[in-house]
């Protein structure tokens, strides 16, 4: 097929990206914003690698579980890509894409794949929001129609634009974080926008206002304003404390407001430096019987109600008894190992990120947790070390949550090495979780169930806890 070319095609199922997935004459054909039950009149786009992309002209039949959606900006936004679409519809979808990235890619068959644990929350489920500053402000076609610019062409506040990555829609509502978070972002908004200082842009990267970034506490009800911008001294400080002002008269339901410097050129949500302008420049949530600190640049699961849920199951999965030594990879802020440590003897945690090992020995402290230690650096080259690690106790389980990227190979191979009676893995991609679990397989382990937790409803991720039980000490050779 060439492009340009039309065809009505039937949409059979969704993709691991939320886009929906036809065949026409034996090709597949990826048809972004489809739904399985859809009859379109659709254009080829593009080509590549044998796949072809296609553009929805119009829609001659709907799937009968399509649903309005509830933002106005859906169809825009980057943000949710299936809102349009009934829930459990989307839990069956994403436990079908569980089932086949493990079958296909991992070729791994007659595992117990339940079907997904839904969020406690549809809706306002999220406990952080990263809205970016921008001069290339797009107009919805909407907004084009009825003229409802209520701001200037060249300042937005919002999300990038399905599709490209320096186009920003200005956001007005959202219904991923509370009302809360949408009052604050607003009133931002109309500040910034009459500010004599401009957004950042990349274009010559002048400019000073670049990310806000909104956090509460689920569980306590706190809140943290986090404003990201560009070094422009003490005018640019001064703007920030202006504005700071201005949101604890309007929004008094905020804790602490922080001011985040950045110096790189990159479009990274973070600061180089931060400085507290209100209040003690972090928020606390709860997990269970846990309570965690959580500052500008920690890393805490998005979904607190769901993040219990998931917890629950690395919990249940972990099956301790008081006697083990758990091993906590990539554990971040301590999170997952402070909530095993009162069902293990010992807690051993190792992350890169040297800010959040310093949160994870914070929030043990904050939990008077004596029995969890934390290491940073490389996973890998601290495995070769697990003679020093471990040489009062043998690790029991294995507890591993990395990013979508998966495992480092050496990684997989030193894990094997130490020889843990059970893994939990917690995995936020399919694919490469299936890549590893392929490897483990091969290398003495037995994967002996998963279970999908959707902790992102009306997006294109989800989440699966599993284990891996020991059944073997033969080990391959892992290259």
């Amino acid at each position: 097929m060439k492009k340009g070319t039309e065809l009505e095609l039937e949409i059979d199922s969704l993709a691991f990206g939320a886009e929906g997935v036809a065949r026409h004459e034996g090709l597949v054909v990826f048809v972004p914003g489809g739904l399985p039950g859809q009859r379109v009149l659709a254009r080829i786009q593009r080509k590549r690698k044998g796949l072809h992309y296609a553009r929805i002209l119009e829609v001659i039949r709907s799937s009968l579980e399509q649903i309005a959606p509830r933002c106005q900006h859906f169809g825009d936004c980057g943000g949710c890509a299936i809102q349009h679409y009934e829930y459990e519809a989307q839990l069956r979808q994403k436990h079908t894409q569980v089932v086949d990235s493990i079958t296909r890619l991992g070729k791994l068959t007659d595992i117990d794949i339940t079907p997904v644990l839904p969020s406690p929350d549809v809706f306002y489920y999220r406990n952080k929001m990263e809205f970016t500053f921008s001069r290339l402000r797009w107009f919805s076609a909407k907004e084009i129609e009825t003229g409802g610019n209520d701001l200037s062409k060249d300042f937005a506040l919002g999300m990038n634009v399905k599709g490209f990555y320096n186009k920003t829609l200005h956001i007005r509502e959202c219904h991923l974080q509370s009302e809360l978070c949408n009052t604050i972002r607003n009133v931002i908004a109309l500040y910034c926008a009459d500010s004599a200082l401009r957004p950042y842009t990349t274009v010559d990267h002048s400019g000073f206002w670049r990310f806000l970034v909104v956090r509460e506490g689920k569980n306590t009800g706190e809140s943290m304003v986090n404003l990201v911008t560009a070094d422009r001294g003490e005018k640019g400080q001064t703007e920030v404390d202006r504005l700071a002002e201005i949101l604890k008269k309007e929004v008094p339901e905020i804790t602490t407001i922080v001011h985040s410097v950045s110096k790189k050129k990159a479009q990274v949500a973070t600061g180089d430096s931060c400085r507290t302008v209100y209040g003690p420049g972090y928020i606390t949530d709860r997990l269970g019987d846990f309570t965690y600190r959580i500052s500008a640049n920690s890393f805490f699961q998005t979904n607190t109600r769901g993040a219990e849920k998931l917890y629950e199951l690395v919990d249940a999965f972990a099956g301790l008894s008081g006697s083990e030594t758990v091993c906590d990879f990539y554990c971040g802020a301590g999170s997952i190992g402070i909530y095993l440590s009162k069902k293990a003897r010992r807690v051993v945690g190792i992350e890169i990120v040297e800010a959040a090992i310093e949160d994870a020995k914070t929030n043990a402290a904050l939990n008077n947790v004596d029995n969890c230690e934390f290491h940073c650096g490389d996973i890998k080259d601290l495995l070769l070390q697990q003679k020093q690690l471990f040489a009062t106790s043998a690790p029991d389980v294995v507890v591993l949550d990395p990013p979508r990227v998966g495992l480092h190979h050496k990684v997989v191979a030193e894990v094997v090495a130490l020889g843990a009676k059970r893994i939990v893995y917690v995995s936020c991609n399919p694919a490469t979780f299936a890549r590893d679990a392929r490897i483990f397989s091969d290398n003495g382990y037995e994967l002996a169930k998963v279970q999908p937790v959707d902790m992102f409803p009306h997006t294109a991720h989800i989440e699966l806890v599993s284990q891996f039980n020991l059944k073997s000490r033969a080990v391959n050779d892992i290259a």
